[in-house]
């Protein structure tokens, strides 16, 4: 799997970087939301499951010739590679304490999800740039990591105007 970043509409808008999935099922949704809205993904490793590219391509269906997808060894290898490239880190987490609706998203910028089972450690949880909540229900924990990437991706394709063009439904 090849960085195709500079062939995806929303690539210098948007990245959505997965930090140590734990459910293939998840990563696989979250690839092909990244793949269908034509922004790269950045998969923080290691998983939770076996992320080989066999198991990488069952999980994304027939999507993954369409996602522009970096492989990273670990947090502090994506960390470095973001940073050179300039791109802002805005971690979605339940400690958030800005609205995703409330905040500015910026081109350029990297939304980061952390794992299912227990997020982001603290440290990467004070060093991300931003950190913004998708406001829930009192009493209620979290929403599932792929609905949550949905609405943010969302929003963030949203205010930076970025969604991909309308184009013919593919005939079968």
């Amino acid at each position: 799997m090849v960085d195709q970043s500079e062939n995806l509409a929303g690539a210098a808008k948007l990245r959505l970087a997965l930090y140590e999935p734990d459910i293939p099922q998840n990563t696989g949704t979250l690839m092909r939301l990244a793949a269908c809205l034509g922004i790269p993904l950045d998969l923080i490793e290691p998983a939770g499951f076996d992320a080989s590219d066999r198991n990488l391509k069952r999980s994304a269906l027939d999507y993954l010739h369409a996602l522009s997808l970096r492989r990273h060894l670990s947090f502090a290898h994506f960390d470095a590679w973001r940073r050179q490239e300039g791109s802002r880190l805005v971690l979605a987490t339940t400690k958030g304490a800005v609205r995703h609706t409330d905040f500015r998203f910026l081109p350029g910028d990297t939304l980061l999800l952390g794992r299912e089972s227990a997020g982001v450690p603290d440290a990467i949880h004070n060093l991300a740039d931003a950190r913004i909540t998708i406001p829930i229900r009192p009493g209620l924990r979290s929403l599932n990591i792929a609905v949550a990437g949905g609405i943010l991706v969302a929003e963030a394709l949203r205010q930076l105007d970025a969604f991909p063009p309308l184009a013919p439904y593919p005939a079968h």
